[in-house]
């Protein structure tokens, strides 16, 4: 645990005494109550059109922030891009945004497939077109299971390697036409990347605008997740449940840039690897191939029982890209970050109601 998290512990302690037990659950919600809220949203897939949805919104998605709507007709699910909620600090040219996209494509390909309707993915620029081709498919994709088990673990990992063989199985799940991945295992690789994190990360909490568009995704407590059904858990990266005006009150005050490099350092060092995507061009339509390639890479890891989690500032800082380039032996703009390795489950972060992301 580092220094912020036991100031937020101890800040937490002495607003629990001054409010009181009921007062405090009253304000941040109960871990049960999330628990049964979570275990709703990742029940198991029913032959609706709706539950299909469900699955897909469970994708893995910048600062949870869900940017995407869906619609449904008779022979096909469309998605498109909800640009009400871009990330424009953070994702200027709005690349997480398209990831988020595939991502979720992914998972409505695979969802869909299981309920039986079986069909195919259509790109067409900034739009993701599933499109059923009807008869029955039989055969189950061994990755649905993985759906509804996977987040992005921000925390600390044994420091296990992977073995060769699931290595080897996380580059076959992921590939995709258009998209190179480059799995780095080895320790000064991985130091070298580490350096571009931290610097990455000093660059952006240095940015009080980049700090104030993190702060407005963060839900300090449960209860303020169930409500908005987005966001950034507090819990989710192993930090305590505050009352949102407690949590904003610390974030401006003990968010520290030191604390928070020597996490990341101490996190990345005890990962299996580093994960780094790239596309042959940069635009909407090869980013959204990126979401479904790092779909795929993160559906497999966790059927393999592997942990993972973003360290994407060196592609959010654009004078990092080209060094983070040379590191992996490509010409070609990186586009997502993430590590992996053997570690803890955590909180499952919130989702919108389905209700919420159809298009009327």
């Amino acid at each position: 645990m580092n220094r912020r998290q036991i100031l937020l512990g101890m800040g937490g302690a002495l607003a629990a005494v001054a409010l009181g037990t009921g007062a405090w659950r009253q304000a941040t919600g109960t871990t049960s109550a999330y628990d049964d809220y979570s275990a709703r949203l990742r029940a198991p897939l029913s032959p609706d059109i709706a539950d299909v949805i469900r699955y897909a919104t469970l994708a893995a998605n910048g600062h949870n922030t869900q940017p995407w709507r869906f619609a449904a007709s008779a022979d096909a699910i469309t998605i498109t891009p909800d640009l009400s909620r871009r990330t424009a600090v953070v994702d200027p040219d709005d690349h997480h945004l398209f990831v988020s996209l595939g991502c979720a494509a992914t998972n409505l390909a695979i969802a869909a497939a299981a309920s039986g309707r079986p069909g195919e993915v259509i790109i067409d620029g900034a739009t993701v077109r599933y499109t059923f081709t009807g008869g029955r498919r039989d055969d189950v994709d061994p990755l649905l299971a993985a759906i509804v088990r996977r987040q992005s673990t921000r925390g600390d990992y044994d420091g296990r390697q992977a073995a060769p063989g699931d290595l080897t199985a996380l580059q076959v799940a992921s590939a995709v036409a258009g998209v190179d991945l480059a799995i780095i295992t080895a320790p000064t690789t991985i130091a070298a990347i580490r350096d571009l994190v931290i610097a990455g990360n000093s660059a952006q909490m240095r940015d009080a605008a980049f700090m104030q568009e993190l702060k407005s995704w963060i839900r300090f407590n449960p209860r303020s997740a169930m409500a908005s059904g987005d966001g950034l858990l507090a819990a989710a990266s192993g930090n305590p449940s505050l009352p949102t005006a407690l949590g904003g009150f610390a974030f401006d005050r003990l968010f520290d840039v030191s604390a928070e490099n020597d996490r990341y350092a101490r996190q990345i060092a005890s990962s299996a690897g580093i994960a780094v995507f790239a596309a042959e061009q940069a635009d909407p339509q090869h980013w959204i191939r990126v979401g479904q390639a790092c779909q795929r890479f993160a559906l497999e890891a966790t059927r393999l029982g592997l942990k993972l989690a973003f360290i994407n500032q060196p592609v959010e800082v654009a004078v990092l890209r080209p060094e983070l380039a040379r590191l992996i032996g490509t010409t070609r703009r990186p586009d997502l970050v993430l590590r992996f390795g053997y570690g803890p489950s955590l909180p499952f972060s919130p989702r919108r109601r389905i209700e919420d992301v159809l298009s009327s």
